[in-house]
């Protein structure tokens, strides 16, 4: 597992937070794609749903980073 700082115009930057905005574009075009097909009308909880999917993605991200 090589977890490193990463070198963001010579700042260092932790790796979760490059992973934490990358989860999150990820999620923000999902919601988009929900959106316009309607999908979330059917959830009970939009943005507890949405905050769950965020969950899944930022946490894939990382398992896929530490391997």
């Amino acid at each position: 597992m090589s977890l490193v700082e990463v070198n963001l115009f010579g700042v260092y930057v932790a790796p979760i937070s490059v992973m934490m905005v990358a989860a999150w574009v990820l999620v923000v075009g999902l919601r988009r794609i929900a959106d316009r097909f309607g999908l979330l009308r059917h959830v009970w909880h939009p943005v507890l749903f949405t905050a769950a999917i965020y969950m899944i993605v930022l946490s894939s991200i990382v398992l896929l980073a530490a391997r």
